[in-house]
């Protein structure tokens, strides 16, 4: 699954001269925590948060410095807090270093930029333009709609092997020509080699989602996979 599969389309921006306050009308009405900010072309120039509207209530998040350490390092931090605090317009109060992703990239790897960055949504793009919005929602969302594979009653015993095998083979550093699938009805018995616990836990989590498959049988035995170098 891709970002272009979960992404919100029709995304709300706004311009970098739209005022502070339309920014944040935009917002509630919209029931939405942040606004793209994209320039003429529809290229992403920053975005506004509510984090970024959170600072003019709460003030800067700096402590304030003595007077003397001031002369030494200059009024640079003040002038940027001043602007995030008085700023009419979105242009002055956007965060700038906006982290974005591609329409095919995994939603796996989604879901581990949003948290290592500790953000709560990243843009999609395409050439530059802004096509869509993914949120920790969009990635809740797709989490709930994960199908199940479901079995016809009428395969046979070789068309539901086939379809153990192919699970099995989604599974991360699991080799299925290392593998014995027997599936006689609904059971279905898995032997062979895997290089950790991990891989025996995945196999058998990978057979569970597949609806129609009654006992479900995996016994592999372990050898690290340093030993197959």
């Amino acid at each position: 699954m891709q970002a272009q599969d979960v992404m919100t389309k029709n995304v709300i921006t706004a311009a970098a001269d739209t005022t502070v306050e339309e920014v944040t009308v935009l917002m509630m009405d919209n029931h939405i925590s942040a606004i793209p900010i994209v320039d003429g072309a529809g290229s992403i120039v920053g975005i506004v948060s509510e984090g970024d509207l959170m600072r003019r209530v709460e003030g800067p998040g700096k402590v304030q410095k003595s007077w003397w350490l001031s002369l030494f390092s200059g009024s640079d931090n003040t002038a940027e807090d001043f602007i995030v605090m008085r700023g009419r317009h979105a242009g002055d109060i956007m965060s700038r270093k906006v982290e974005v992703v591609a329409a095919n990239t995994p939603v796996s790897d989604i879901a581990r930029l949003l948290e290592k960055k500790r953000i709560k949504r990243v843009p999609v793009v395409t050439d530059g333009q802004l096509i869509g919005i993914v949120s920790r929602a969009n990635l809740l969302q797709a989490l709930a709609t994960v199908t199940i594979v479901t079995l016809d009653t009428s395969a046979s015993d070789r068309q539901k092997r086939e379809i153990a095998l192919a699970a099995l083979a989604e599974v991360p550093g699991l080799n299925p020509a290392h593998l014995n699938v027997v599936v006689e009805g609904n059971r279905v018995d898995v032997w062979g080699i895997a290089g950790t616990n991990a891989h025996e836990n995945a196999a058998r989590v990978a057979l569970d989602n597949i609806d129609g498959f009654g006992e479900v049988s995996v016994n592999l035995g372990l050898i690290p996979d340093y030993m197959w170098e």
